[in-house]
């Protein structure tokens, strides 16, 4: 089930038309906007988690590894687990440092859930008392809350198994004991990533209508990026201008030595809200554009909307230092299966960068299509004419599966980009703060060449070409491992030289991707033999080679290469890192492979990689550095999210399935392992909805997540009443109203006003389109109009309800000024 609630933010309306609200009606619009619905109060003290002190023992630990002890389910993180040996009968169980009431108990499976189990307690550790039974489980993975309000004090808590979700045992990340009331969660600031350290005063600041941007240098980049979000959702005019001593800015970013937060020069920075305005500070142009995103988020929901909206702009009042775990935080974007255009592209950029992500990889060539131009040079000992990549294999895509069957909701999408289209992407994305990481896979995954060149299809190539055809035959289904170069033909170190020179070439950034996944059909020795040689290519370019975790047993250049691992066992990885220094970019697939199910409603979607849904919980719950034996904090560069081109057509699509779960990646590479917490995650991300959805965001509405509601309108005012006295004139208040309510059906979201003197009307809602999680669609935005003419100039109040089947979710406030004749 999807809860509502309203957002947090409090809004306040301005008076259009530039009419100035009298001093008093601004204070009282600032101080109700749209709020939450009270809740029912209670003397009642709140719980506490007993269990994170208690002893954990269980029946049996899955073979027999430190790394599935018992003691990991009250360790507060949950990216750890218990899991127990393939019995039914398994237990887990806690002994409390001392007797205590047990009000309710809260089980965290990951995966391995359990369809049936009960929940006992004791008071001697002998003696058991079954307190609740569950049974019939159709969920996983998923959170068991189970109200217990033991008779008196007990010492042990436990889980008695009764039957395993499959063929494996249970997993328990966490388990909670509360000995009264679960307490409250504190509510966040709605940051995506949380932080490092956030410190929260009273009071917040409001921009004015004339406020400057301040900045200089390398401050500027960033705080264009802040106007061009601003300018069009305020109608202000926010000047970037230069530093002036003798002006004060309601905006300042600075750059400069030693702003930053100390050891943390490259991306950290300093951000500042008092009553005198917003300060960011950093020492390089990465930090102050990361300060400039965090203040984004604090901004309201609105401000993303890219059209004029009559609220007060107020910002809370912080004290934020601020820095990354990991220096690389990517999303890939596969280019070859399906195709985006360059604006495609830089939607995808617009809504991942306020994320903080730093790296944008894209699969440009594979098996289904090649997607980025090259020339045929001078010096072309083969012969081989490069435009026929394009010309031939950027018409191709994905089709059918071996079945014959369509892949996804239409063919896939056919197109290139020509030299000139990559650099645009490549500038927009540096604009945005993303360096562009290229892809060309190989010696696998290169059928579309095959297609395309004549002179790649040799005695050790393979698909071989049709009787009377000189190239291999178009490949447009989903099966992978099935092609590869001939590492005895010449033409085939020509190709790659050639292909690698120009991407780097191209690209600004300081890695090449290489691939090396799933070359099934090549011979171990010719893979080596052909990766190698693309090895040394790279660093003879001064670049540094990135490839997938296959890869990792070559020849890699020495403390320059970067393994990804997806996949399959790490202790080649782990022998990459010891043995050649790499560094290792984490997208484990269970954890960041958008194209998997995100819960059982969606009807495509894998789930091989989980064994089941890939949740949000899932993608959040785990760690990089202890995702492989042997490759520790330090080993790791980063962690990156990826969607396939399958079955993903399209922008809108390819946000369905990444959105929300690229919050999960985003903060896990950015925020310090410590301090994740999921309830805290889950509450962010719900208050961060109303922003997707002004975005223009197509996100998934998961079902764990109390999406807020939030509502801002757009004021006019007639000038009726500046007609002489005495006229029967009469002025019009015209609201146009916005609410995002994300996942919602039109038929259940109303809205009406309430006017302070006691008038009420209903207000008509159009939805800007339908949530259909088989169509991969989301309603994001309501639209509706009220109007209401008046006689009397004044400060006219009213606040506008929203509710959800039936539920009163939100409440904004408004305070128009309508002004007498002149």
């Amino acid at each position: 089930m999807i809860r509502y609630r309203s957002a947090p933010a409090a809004i306040a309306v301005a008076a259009a038309l530039a009419l100035a609200m009298t001093p008093g009606g601004a204070a009282s619009a600032a101080s109700s906007g749209s709020t939450q619905q009270p809740a029912a109060t209670s003397t009642v003290a709140a719980g506490v988690d007993v269990a994170r002190d208690a002893v954990a023992t269980a029946s049996s630990v899955e073979l027999d590894q430190d790394r599935f002890a018992a003691a990991l389910v009250n360790d507060g993180d949950p990216s750890t687990r218990w899991s127990s040996k393939y019995i039914d009968g398994s237990w887990l169980q806690l002994a409390l440092a001392k007797p205590s009431p047990v009000h309710s108990v809260e089980i965290d499976w990951p995966n391995a859930c359990a369809r049936a189990f009960s929940l006992q307690t004791s008071v001697d550790g002998v003696t058991w008392k079954t307190v609740a039974v569950r049974t019939g489980q159709t969920t996983c993975p998923r959170t068991d809350e189970i109200v217990v309000d033991t008779d008196g004090p007990v010492s042990f808590v436990r889980m008695q198994g009764a039957q395993r979700w499959s063929q494996y045992g249970y997993s328990i990340s966490e388990i909670r004991v509360w000995n009264g009331p679960k307490p409250e969660p504190v509510r966040e600031l709605p940051l995506v990533p949380q932080p490092v350290d956030v410190q929260r005063e009273d009071g917040t600041f409001t921009l004015p209508s004339d406020a400057r941007i301040e900045a200089s240098g390398a401050a500027r980049g960033a705080a264009k990026v802040l106007r061009e979000v601003l300018h069009p959702s305020t109608g202000y005019r926010l000047p970037v201008v230069a530093s002036d001593p003798a002006v004060e800015s309601a905006i300042e970013i600075e750059v400069a030595d030693g702003l930053a937060p100390a050891g943390h020069a490259e991306e950290g920075y300093v951000l500042d809200v008092d009553a005198d305005g917003v300060r960011i500070g950093a020492d390089t142009a990465a930090g102050a554009l990361n300060g400039v995103q965090t203040l984004r988020q604090l901004l309201p929901a609105w401000s993303e909307s890219g059209t004029r909206t009559d609220i007060a702009w107020t910002v809370p009042y912080v004290a934020i230092e601020d820095y990354p775990r990991f220096a690389h935080r990517g999303l890939m974007v596969d280019t070859a299966r399906s195709f985006y255009t360059v604006d495609e592209i830089k939607r995808l950029i617009d809504s991942a960068a306020p994320l903080k992500l730093n790296r944008l990889h894209l699969h440009l060539t594979d098996d289904q299509g090649w997607r980025i131009a090259m020339d045929t040079p001078a010096e072309n000992p083969s012969g081989i004419d490069y435009g026929l990549l394009t010309e031939v294999s950027g018409a191709t895509a994905m089709t059918y599966n071996a079945a014959g069957q369509l892949m996804g909701t239409e063919l896939g999408h056919t197109g290139f980009y020509t030299k000139d289209d990559y650099r645009s992407i490549v500038d927009y994305a540096a604009r945005n703060g993303m360096t562009v990481i290229p892809e060309v896979d190989l010696p696998g995954h290169t059928n579309a060449a095959l297609h395309a060149i004549p002179q790649l299809n040799s005695a050790g190539s393979f698909p071989k070409p049709a009787p009377g055809s000189g190239t291999a035959p178009h490949q447009g289904t989903g099966d992978v491992g099935r092609s590869t170069f001939d590492s005895e033909n010449d033409a085939t170190y020509e190709f790659i030289a050639t292909v690698l020179r120009q991407l780097a070439e191209l690209t600004p950034g300081q890695y090449l991707h290489i691939g090396g996944d799933e070359a099934h059909t090549t011979g171990h020795d010719d893979y080596v033999k052909m990766v190698d040689f693309a090895n040394a290519q790279v660093a003879a370019l001064g670049k540094t080679v990135v490839g997938w975790n296959e890869y990792a047993g070559t020849d890699l250049p020495q403390d320059d290469a970067v393994v990804q691992f997806w996949n399959g066992g790490g202790a080649a990885v782990a022998s990459a890192v010891k043995d050649h220094g790499a560094k290792v970019i984490m997208s484990p697939a269970s954890r960041t492979y958008y194209p998997q199910k995100q819960d059982a409603r969606q009807t495509a979607g894998g789930t091989w990689a989980c064994g089941g849904p890939c949740t949000l919980e899932n993608a959040y719950n785990w760690n990089p550095a202890t995702q492989i034996a042997g490759v520790g904090e330090n080993d790791v560069l980063g962690v990156e999210g990826a969607f396939w081109g399958e079955f993903i057509r399209g922008v809108d699509q390819a946000q369905f399935f990444t959105f929300p779960r690229l919050l999960a990646t985003a903060e896990t590479g950015w925020t310090p392992q410590g301090e994740k917490n999921t309830a805290e995650f889950l509450q962010r991300v719900a208050d961060s909805g109303p922003r997707l959805a002004a975005q223009g965001v197509n996100f998934f509405p998961t079902a764990t997540v109390d999406w807020a509601v939030s509502a801002a309108p757009r004021v006019t005012v007639s000038n009726a009443l500046n007609s002489a006295p005495g006229s029967n004139a009469r002025a019009t208040v015209t609201l146009k109203w916005r609410i995002a309510a994300p996942g919602t059906k039109s038929g259940d979201v109303t809205a009406r006003i309430v006017w302070a003197d006691g008038t009420t009307a209903d207000v008509p809602l159009t939805a800007d389109g339908t949530t259909d999680i088989a169509a991969m669609t989301l309603n994001p935005l309501y639209s509706g109009e009220t109007q209401r003419k008046v006689s009397t100039a004044g400060d006219y109040a009213a606040q506008l309800e929203v509710s959800v089947a039936g539920q009163k979710v939100s409440t904004t406030a408004i305070s128009v000024a309508v002004p007498g004749a002149r």
